[in-house]
């Protein structure tokens, strides 16, 4: 039964280019400090995070729209090779329309016609955007796909609370997709995605929708409209939930962790990676962060990861690696690919 599932899951996809931009205001652990009203040294224990980039005047659909056009020059690509937009964030520029019809508009394409639209997994998004499209591909509906992962953390934090909003960054990231030609090896071999939901309110933003919607906002209740975390709630239920979904993965294609080259996690926080990474077993030498330069961006993390990865040739043409995470509902999500 497992290689069956396994044959059904592998799909001939290959990763044509990536790209990435980081807003220019880079806030380092002590102006954080400052407005927290604590010390650098509680910022850096707690988080990791060193340097993370806030946005100034940047709208999450200008930051996709530079990710894209990096990722289109990376892949030697004009946006008329590309024939689907889909816009793979946790976060929304505004609740209508989909922020992927606005990336199109802030790279100048108002009038191509191709189709854009969202997928929203919060922090994995791109995950389950990579795994929905990849699909789409293979089947011969799209050509090239470009996926852009935008997220602006910094305007929903809520500064009362030490804990989360010293993790947050803002940035995107973006990634193109096509089928694989006949003689190379890139392929998706084997992704899943599981959904907890008693742990659905560990993390959320209430207000904003239909339940609390704007028209009813005080700011009396402001708590509704910003970021809430129960941060000791997610490690707890992630530390029970991931070490099976990690090895379900990797029995699922008959594989060890020694056969990856490098795992790629959702950039979380440096505490959180390093105690994931432990309890699953993972050399560190194999497991992929960023966090430390740029904080937790939501779903842009994992193809920033990604990105950088690539960048700085951590990843080459054959290498097999996993990407891994966990988001908000409570979802944990990975898949297994030949770059």
């Amino acid at each position: 039964m497992r290689s069956e599932i396994y044959a059904v899951q592998t799909r001939r996809i290959k990763i044509l280019g990536t790209g990435k931009y980081l807003p220019d205001q880079a806030l380092t652990a002590e102006s954080i400090a400052n407005r927290l009203g604590v010390v650098k040294e509680w910022v850096e224990q707690h988080t990791g995070v060193m340097v993370r980039h806030f946005v100034r005047h940047e709208t999450a659909s200008e930051m996709g729209a530079a990710a894209a056009r990096d990722a289109l020059k990376n892949a030697g690509l004009t946006f008329q090779d590309i024939d689907c937009l889909v816009c793979t964030s946790g976060t929304m520029e505004q609740p209508i329309p989909c922020t992927a019809s606005l990336i199109k508009q802030a790279m100048g394409e108002v009038s191509s016609g191709i189709p854009a639209f969202d997928v929203n997994s919060t922090c994995l998004s791109f995950i389950a955007g990579l795994d929905v499209m990849s699909y789409m591909v293979a089947a011969g509906r799209y050509r090239r796909v470009l996926l852009v992962s935008t997220e602006i953390a910094s305007k929903g934090l809520d500064w009362k609370d030490k804990e989360s909003s010293s993790l947050f960054g803002d940035g995107a990231a973006a990634v193109i997709i096509s089928s694989s030609g006949p003689d190379e090896q890139s392929q998706i071999l084997f992704s899943r995605i599981e959904t907890y939901s008693h742990g659905a309110h560990l993390s959320e933003i209430r207000g904003g929708g239909t339940k609390h919607p704007a028209v009813e906002f005080d700011p009396k209740t402001l708590n509704r409209y910003l970021f809430s975390m129960d941060g000791k709630g997610i490690f707890k239920l992630s530390a029970k939930v991931l070490p099976g979904f990690y090895n379900q993965l990797l029995a699922s294609t008959q594989l060890s962790t020694d056969d990856l080259e490098l795992v790629i996690p959702h950039q979380a926080s440096m505490t959180a990676c390093k105690l994931i990474r432990k309890r699953l077993n993972i050399p560190e030498d194999k497991f992929f962060m960023t966090v430390h330069n740029h904080g937790n961006t939501i779903a842009a993390s994992i193809p920033m990861g990604l990105h950088e990865a690539i960048r700085q040739n951590r990843l080459q043409r054959g290498d097999r690696f996993m990407l891994l995470g966990t988001s908000a509902g409570f979802s944990v999500g990975g898949m297994i690919l030949d770059y």
